[in-house]
């Protein structure tokens, strides 16, 4: 199968032929230079001594294995070691440079420990590098890309380039040399080295100590490949720990005092010339690269930014349409199992249709990986199918030139587990008896159909598209968008999946293809065309929204959230409510298969029991919230606007619903399938957290539950939002309204029976670690503490006069109202704090 990228002719195998390298004629015999001595008036002055003259090129490599492309590689597999020979410094070549070309590293094996981090075919970042000869040394050295001269001006090119440092990655001796000034250089040592950062990464995920072991390392010499236009190269890395091994390490290496991955480096030849930039818009959804070009007019920003997407170009640039000079071919991993195998070349290929309507014919297909191919090849497109001990998120990415954008090689990285975990919510959801049935209603076609969304939206990612966090409050118009599966409950009461997930494109996907890759027709202007594109997509009500907009607790824009569904974000989560009221009536042994353990039960009730948890999270940001998009000056009604009154006093009411002692509650029958433990069944970071030991703990489930709706309605930006909307529109919801209405609907409740009353304490407490928490913060503003703290007050007041019906209510009572006197008197600054309800278990990635 031809490789996808042009620059990228196959080469030939990597089984070259192979020789020894002796030790005499390439230890460098560098002579010590003697102390400094002054000699007796008397004696004749003495020679200066001077170093051996360095062997030949020739000698060096004589007898060794020669691997000739981009650079020509010499191997000594005797000793391990792989040389690389530097061309000669052109003349007049600045500073010594005799190579630019582009270098990523990245990991062909993994740890396979999520919340480390460190995954099979995880890639680093894409670096221009320069290769220097700087007496007797080669130099790779990364530019400072961040700050340029996009000037014809040599002068004013120097001067962007002398005022920024760049990096040097790595430095080596030169050991021999050739007439013409070819060098030989120990490339072993830059391939041992950490490049990937995992000693830092350890250490950032509290795994302690670790350092590289260079005894129980080495280059792997038959993955030294040498092709016209890349080197690909591999070294085997073992890393130990200098004190106690870190506990994820533990849990997955199988000797926790070392694991080892295989590091693997990739050279390329920079891209030929042709590609032209895009501009990016903030309006179109595409990542970008960013500098500062310090040649721009005064009347023009430095800033500039140039979208990332693959180069593609048609056979007849004038015609509407036409076949692609090349098309872009992407690769599914072989180790893929079927029906996901299957089902990921579906969902990838889906992309084709917005490449159709941006003007190319065939430009987009999807294959299995050929035989023998390394799936870091840079000639490659590749879905990587990847294992981890915990489920966990997928990436796409790849190598992308950082001077231009142009993207070289998509490479897509999928967890495993995440089709597992969509299994487990529609098991939870509807039982286990459709399990592998085929039918509509079956959890392992449920969970195909999202595998596919997810394929076409990681590998939207390679093609420079951005999260659209937006898209599902207009149609569910983009696999950029993270789905929520469409669950409702039917005119029988029963629940219906029959829209679980969209299959195909959306609508922003389309348009946001058609941006990035699309020509404009002859005589047209180019700018011209790429702004009236992106203010089509204005025009039509595709909102983009992303990351930045949705990701944070404290977002206020109620259209951008991630698993969502629905327009209306509030009608969403009563939507949602009503799922989980039917999935928890029906909850039975019957969610975990036949001759399963039923303790299982318990991590199935957790993405069942919490099912609302990403529409309140929507619907919170409607609370002091802000609707607003992205725009450019001339765009129509781009400015920023409180979401009404009404809709944030309705997203008040539904998120209080959720702290009702009835919506908290399990049922005896429920609790009674909860059996602690099996035997073998170890526990997991998927169940609830227990404060009754073995046994599952039913008010601290619901004590997680509230304090996820408290903590979304306290978050400080939110409070600050409430505080300034309200002065400005006494209209609005202020920050008082929203905290008298929590502490009224907690410390009001009825409770109707002793069962009930004490999941009401428990929702009481979780209300006054809130707000103690918020009056601390020093995030939250003056105006929002000041409020808070005047609240928690006039709480502990009403809890030290409201009548005590019983002994667990005037106990409960008495010791948050001494807790709020404690913060109150600042005495808690030295006292053991409230404590906090349970963690989550892990959310995201749902599927």
């Amino acid at each position: 199968m031809a490789p996808t990228h042009r620059r990228f002719p196959r080469s030939a195998p990597a089984a070259l032929a192979a020789a020894l390298l002796t030790a005499t004629l390439l230890g460098t015999a560098c002579a010590s230079a003697p102390a400094a001595f002054e000699p007796a008036p008397s004696a004749p002055p003495a020679p200066s001594p001077l170093a051996p003259p360095l062997p030949s090129l020739e000698d060096a490599v004589r007898g060794l294995e020669h691997r000739g492309g981009l650079l020509d590689l010499w191997v000594d597999r005797q000793r391990g070691k792989v040389w690389l020979e530097v061309p000669a410094v052109p003349e007049g070549a600045p500073r010594g440079e005799v190579a630019r070309l582009l270098y990523v590293e990245g990991l062909l094996t993994g740890l396979g420990s999520n919340p480390v981090g460190l995954d099979r075919g995880q890639l680093g970042e894409t670096r221009l590098v320069a290769l220097r000869r700087v007496g007797g040394r080669l130099l790779i050295e990364a530019p400072n890309l961040r700050f340029r001269a996009l000037s014809e001006d040599p002068g004013e090119v120097a001067a962007v380039r002398e005022s920024f440092a760049p990096s040097v990655l790595w430095g080596g001796d030169v050991a021999a040399l050739a007439p013409d000034g070819r060098a030989l250089v120990d490339f072993t040592p830059f391939l041992l080295r950490d490049a990937h950062g995992v000693v830092a990464r350890l250490r950032d995920t509290g795994q302690g100590a670790y350092s590289l072991d260079a005894s129980r390392s080495a280059v792997d010499l038959e993955q030294v490949l040498a092709f016209p236009e890349n080197l690909e190269l591999e070294a085997v890395l073992t890393y130990a720990p200098s004190g106690p091994p870190g506990e994820l390490v533990a849990a997955t290496a199988p000797a926790p005092e070392s694991f080892q991955v295989v590091q693997h480096h990739s050279f390329l030849a920079l891209p030929d010339p042709g590609y032209e930039p895009r501009p990016f818009d903030p309006r179109a959804g595409s990542f970008a690269v960013s500098f500062a070009d310090y040649s721009a007019p005064l009347a023009e920003s430095i800033e500039k930014r140039w979208i990332v997407r693959h180069r593609l170009e048609k056979q007849d640039p004038a015609a509407e349409r036409s076949p692609a000079v090349e098309p872009l071919v992407y690769y599914v991993d072989r180790g893929t199992p079927e029906p996901v195998r299957s089902a990921l070349v579906e969902g990838a290929s889906w992309w084709a249709e917005a490449f159709a309507a941006a003007g190319f014919e065939d430009a987009f297909r999807v294959e299995l990986l050929p035989e023998g191919v390394h799936p870091l090849d840079a000639r490659y497109n590749v879905i990587q199918w990847v294992h981890r001990s915990t489920r966990g998120w997928s990436y796409g990415g790849g190598v992308a030139d950082p001077r231009t954008g142009e993207m070289i090689k998509g490479h897509v990285t999928l967890g495993s587990l995440r089709v597992r975990q969509d299994r487990l919510i529609f098991e939870g959801l509807l039982g286990t008896g459709a399990t592998g049935s085929g039918t509509a209603a079956d959890p392992v076609e449920l969970a195909l159909a999202r595998i596919r969304q997810l394929a076409a939206h990681e590998v939207g990612h390679t093609l420079g598209l951005a999260h659209n966090f937006a898209a599902s409050s207009y149609g569910r118009a983009s696999v950029m968008d993270y789905p929520a599966p469409r669950v409702e409950v039917g005119p029988d009461g029963a629940l219906d999946v029959s829209a679980a997930y969209d299959r195909g494109l959306g609508a922003w996907d389309v348009h946001a293809i058609r941006y990035a890759y699309a020509e404009p027709p002859p005589g047209v202007d180019r700018q011209r065309f790429l702004d009236a594109l992106a203010a089509e997509g204005v025009a039509q009500g595709m909102v983009f929204l992303t990351d930045q907009d949705a990701r944070s607790p404290g977002a206020a824009q109620p259209l951008a959230s991630l698993w969502d569904d629905w327009e209306d974000p509030m009608a969403g989560l009563d939507k949602a409510v009503a799922v989980r009221r039917v999935a928890l009536e029906g909850f039975g042994a019957d969610r975990v298969a036949a001759g399963q353990e039923l303790s299982r039960l318990r991590e199935v009730l957790v993405p069942i029991y919490l099912f609302h948890r990403y529409q309140l999270d929507a619907a919170a940001k409607a609370v002091g919230g802000v609707l607003y998009h992205y725009a450019r000056r001339g765009d129509p009604a781009p400015e920023a606007r409180p979401v009404p009154a009404a809709d944030q006093r309705r997203a008040l009411d539904a998120l209080l619903a959720t702290l009702e002692p009835e919506f908290l509650d399990l049922p005896d029958a429920t609790l009674a399938l909860l059996l602690p433990l099996a035997f073998g069944h170890d526990p997991s970071p998927e169940l609830f957290a227990s404060q009754t030991g073995e046994v599952f703990d039913a008010l601290g489930a619901a004590a997680t539950a509230a304090g996820m709706t408290v903590s979304a309605l306290l978050q400080p930006p939110r409070a600050a939002r409430l505080v300034d909307q309200h002065r400005r529109d006494p209209a609005l919801p202020g920050l008082e309204e929203v905290l008298d209405a929590l502490v009224t609907t907690t410390f009001g409740a009825e409770a109707t029976s002793p069962r009930h009353a004490e999941l009401v304490r428990t929702v009481e407490t979780v209300t006054v670690q809130g707000l103690l928490d918020l009056a601390a913060d020093p995030a939250a503003p003056p105006a929002v503490r000041a409020r808070t703290e005047a609240a928690l007050a006039d709480l502990q007041d009403r809890l030290e006069r409201q009548p005590r019906p019983s002994d667990a209510e005037r106990a409960h009572r008495a010791w948050l109202a001494r807790e709020i006197a404690r913060w109150l008197g600042r005495e808690r600054e030295v006292t053991a704090p409230l404590p906090q309800p349970p963690e989550p278990p892990p959310g995201s990635p749902i599927g």
